[in-house]
């Protein structure tokens, strides 16, 4: 199972939100790139990237910040927060970004999505942010009304390989993962890749996850607080990848 580090920018900086709420940040690094470069040195294989503050606008806010952590590694970064046309995600594709994460515009411009699938096969994935089995969108800050059990078997109809889930309950809390909505979304049909994120906070949890089926685990505030140690958690993943 492939463990992924979380760089959440907001204002240049890199952060971690309590379940989404800007009102609730804590700041861990100035320099998002020297997080990148940390989690890189630790054997991180891939890191996932959020403008904040662009998933909240609608548009790319921090694009130098991106652009520095690009450079910055060797790893593949998937990038999510403030993807909604096909012009902003074929730019960032363009300029090194390895994967997009589409959330607000999966939901709310369908032809839109399949236009990215089609022209970046393998590159786009899915956000599923969800709170109480409802999918959140513009930065979580509002609901769509949509049930996770109608929206995800929906993506799969459209051709959507891989999913990252987040339970925004959950997210930065420390807790744990929504292991009963994970299994919900894996047995709700034709099956997809799923990513978990929301409540890591035990190398233990990374097991069952994967035991779940999960392909792969975003930890953010975990690894920043210490309460998960970086190389263990790696050491955890391809030790549940060999079976």
């Amino acid at each position: 199972m492939e463990v992924i580090p979380a760089i959440d920018i907001r204002g240049g900086r890199c952060v971690r939100l309590v379940q989404g709420d800007y009102d609730r940040e804590t700041v861990f690094a100035d320099d998002p790139a020297a997080a990148a470069r940390r989690w890189r040195d630790a054997g991180a294989k891939r890191l996932h990237v959020v403008d904040l503050d662009g998933a909240r606008e609608g548009r790319p806010v921090n694009v130098e910040s991106v652009e520095r952590i690009v450079a910055a590694v060797d790893v593949p970064v998937q990038l999510g927060g403030g993807l909604r046309t096909l012009e902003v995600v074929e730019r960032y594709l363009g300029a090194g970004v390895d994967r997009v994460v589409v959330g607000t515009a999966a939901v709310k411009d369908e032809a839109a999505l399949a236009t990215m699938l089609e022209r970046f096969p393998g590159r786009v994935l899915v956000g599923v942010d969800a709170r109480d089995g409802v999918v959140v969108t513009d930065g979580w800050t509002d609901g769509s009304g949509i049930a996770m059990g109608e929206f995800v078997p929906r993506l799969a109809e459209l051709g959507v390989e891989r999913i990252v889930y987040t339970d925004t309950v959950q997210d930065g809390t420390l807790t744990e993962p929504n292991f009963a909505a994970l299994a919900s979304i894996m047995s709700s049909g034709p099956r997809m890749r799923v990513i978990y994120a929301g409540g890591v906070s035990k190398v233990e949890h990374l097991r069952r996850l994967a035991a779940a089926g999960a392909e792969g685990a975003i930890i953010g505030r975990a690894l920043y607080t210490g309460d998960i140690d970086v190389a263990e958690a790696l050491a955890v993943g391809r030790e549940v990848a060999q079976g």
